[in-house]
């Protein structure tokens, strides 16, 4: 059974970069989920979907992968363009402003 390895995305109340530089692996479902008959929750009998680690480097998750014998696959992350004005937020009330600043 294949794994996989990758870094997630932010979530959309993050707006830093902060505690966005763990990678995770985890296990490609073997079977499709199916619904149980009586809740109607969805269900799996697949217990190795259930298992993410998390590590602090690709290296790392590669190398646990590579040990335990297991097949692997990486997905590279998208990397963000950094969008950091010269001023910053405080360049919104400088006092030397050059042109008229409205909303």
């Amino acid at each position: 059974m294949p794994a996989r390895i990758y870094q997630p995305a932010r979530n959309a109340m993050q707006s830093g970069q902060g505690k966005s530089g763990q990678w995770v692996l985890e296990f490609e479902p073997n079977a499709a989920r199916g619904i149980d008959p009586l809740m109607g929750w969805t269900s799996s009998q697949d217990m190795n979907s259930q298992v993410k680690m998390s590590f602090d480097s690709k290296e790392s998750a590669i190398a646990f992968a590579t040990d335990k014998g297991m097949a692997f696959q990486i997905t590279e992350p998208k990397i963000r363009k950094q969008l950091v004005r010269q001023g910053g937020y405080a360049e919104n009330f400088a006092s030397n402003r050059k042109t008229v600043w409205t909303h």
